[in-house]
């Protein structure tokens, strides 16, 4: 692959959802990718592991052969990246030479009204306690090229941000490149 660009953030930045229509608006300028959403990758549980992450890397590295076989040089994923271990198993997995890592944040509030909202299963009570937790911890790791604020604006309005940021697309404002520059 060429590039990947990677969304992180804590529980409730809402990184599936711009991972969605990052990808919805990657599709309708006709620009080839694939979107991911790692945590869907590791889904399950095992009984001989601690975590799934060895075969969710796993799984990654043959969905982004399959989609490279197609012709995709570009991967979005979505995924809170903790520690540079991970980063660079994810790295790898793809094959990517250019990785772009954009946080999302919002209020620690925010997000936590967010996963309350989200989440009405049994582990409810502890996914909201993990939105700070997990804050601080990508705080530590600051394995961000960039930032995106997500709280007050629509999420159309942070994807296109995400991927001007990220030199994916040009910026709305930025001249068209094959007009004359006077």
């Amino acid at each position: 692959m060429e590039s990947l660009l990677i969304i992180t953030g804590t529980m409730g930045a809402e990184k599936s959802a711009v991972l969605a229509e990052a990808s919805d608006l990657l599709a309708q300028r006709r620009i080839a990718h694939a979107a991911i959403d790692l945590d869907a990758l590791g889904l399950g549980w095992l009984p001989s592991v601690d975590r799934n992450d060895g075969l969710m890397y796993r799984n990654l590295e043959s969905v982004c052969k399959n989609y490279a076989a197609e012709g995709v040089r570009r991967v979005l994923l979505a995924r809170a990246m903790e520690t540079r271990e991970e980063l660079e198993l994810c790295r790898r997995a793809v094959s990517a030479r250019e990785v772009v890592i954009c946080r999302l944040t919002a209020s620690i509030e925010t997000m936590e009204k967010r996963v309350a909202a989200r989440e009405t299963g049994i582990r409810r009570e502890e996914f909201v306690a993990r939105v700070a937790e997990l804050d601080r911890i990508l705080d530590g790791a600051r394995l961000e090229d960039f930032a995106v604020r997500n709280d007050g604006r629509t999420v159309t309005e942070v994807a296109r941000e995400v991927l001007v940021r990220a030199g994916w697309i040009p910026s709305v404002h930025a001249p068209d490149r094959e007009a004359p520059q006077l």
